[in-house]
């Protein structure tokens, strides 16, 4: 069976590439990263090695790559008989794959196929599916849409798993954590009798997806901005100061607050989840960088993102908002000379009121909530 993966990156080759090498695909990554492309098709399989004291080595084999910016027509032509179509590229990045997921559904439709497959994009982001079909049908005749909805399906999912900064010679060597989650709308498969071993099929995925959002990547990157304001540069080295630690508790306190009232979830069984995430965050054989992970602040700060939603929805239901606040201030401070947003918020903030910058960047129509975030940026600048 073939598999087409887009992103050949470190959480393709880490942790979707893992699942479907498990379940007996053979994966072509589309990327356009020359030296990664040219290593798959060199050596056929790479290693995966997991972040623990054993460090058990997994080899995924019957691999290759095509680079889409030099050989889109090659993407196309394996989109043909692509038995699943994975994505782990990164939300903006979404956009510019969705005319070759087109052209590729076009020739399925020219060639009368009436075997479904399936689109799953695989990234941190709620609705990522959604999107990309969104995308892909700006660039398919009505006709051609009809076909989509028949036989093209794009299931939304969550996955989990942090898969750190990597320096390592072999380009295609990538470190992962032990622990893994997939989660995959079960209700939007159109291939039905696809099921991979290693993800989990929910009918309702958007609690899922929220429980993830809200708690592994809220806590991550509130480690992230906090252990940096506190001077750090690893996110293991800023959670063994307490006060950073204690943050990222608050925090997700928070966060687990709303799921707990929104979706239902067990209080307990919430907690006992939280407390495995800060376990997860504090692996001593994962040193991730507070760079890697605090990047793009400003998309970070998006009005459905990490922050801004669980504050919206927490304050609507009249719940603690106050700490998730705290870390939005400091995600303001926060600079990075490498990173492009980091510098872009920097430049609105030199130029304007913060209360406008506040609402700009967030999205923020609450003059309460926006003045909260302002008052406490004056405390942390």
């Amino acid at each position: 069976m073939q598999a087409i993966h887009f992103g050949g990156g470190n959480i393709g080759r880490g942790f979707i590439g893992e699942v479907l090498s498990e379940n007996g695909f053979d994966i072509a990554f589309i990327d356009v990263n020359k030296d990664i492309i040219d290593a798959l098709n060199q050596y056929k399989e790479y290693t995966i090695e997991l972040a623990e004291e054993n460090k058990k080595h997994i080899t995924v084999k019957n691999v290759s790559g095509i680079n889409n910016g030099t050989h889109p027509e090659e993407v196309v032509e394996a989109f043909k008989q692509a038995a699943i179509v994975t994505t782990a590229i990164g939300p903006k990045i979404l956009p510019f794959i969705a005319p070759l997921i087109a052209e590729g559904i076009q020739k399925r439709k020219e060639m009368n196929s009436t075997q479904p497959v399936d689109v799953i994009a695989c990234e941190n982001m709620i609705g990522g599916s959604d999107f990309l079909k969104s995308e892909v049908i700006k660039h398919l005749s009505d006709e051609e849409i009809q076909y989509v909805e028949q036989y093209i399906g794009f299931p939304n999912a969550a996955v989990d798993r942090i898969v750190p900064l990597q320096t390592h010679e072999d380009k295609l060597f990538v470190s992962v954590e032990p622990y893994k989650e997939w989660v995959i709308d079960e209700r939007a498969l159109k291939n039905k009798d696809l099921k991979l071993t290693g993800a989990h099929y929910a009918e309702d995925l958007e609690p899922y997806i929220e429980r993830k959002l809200f708690t592994v990547n809220t806590g991550h990157a509130t480690t992230a901005y906090t252990g940096k304001y506190a001077g750090y540069k690893t996110i293991d080295e800023a959670l063994k100061d307490e006060e950073v630690k204690a943050q990222v508790e608050h925090v997700l306190g928070e966060t687990g607050a709303l799921m707990i009232e929104k979706w239902d979830f067990d209080a307990a069984e919430h907690q006992a989840y939280i407390e495995k995430i800060l376990s997860r965050f504090m692996n001593p054989y994962i040193s991730d960088d507070i760079t890697r992970v605090a990047r793009t602040p400003m998309r970070k700060l998006g009005y459905d993102e990490r922050f801004i939603r669980p504050i919206r929805e927490a304050n609507e239901r009249g719940l603690s908002t106050e700490h998730l606040i705290k870390t939005v201030a400091k995600i303001l401070v926060y600079r990075d000379a490498a990173d492009e947003e980091s510098q872009k918020l920097a430049e609105l903030l030199a130029g304007k009121p913060v209360e406008e910058v506040i609402k700009e960047v967030t999205g923020l129509k609450d003059k309460t909530l926006i003045d909260k975030i302002a008052d406490e940026y004056t405390k942390v600048v």
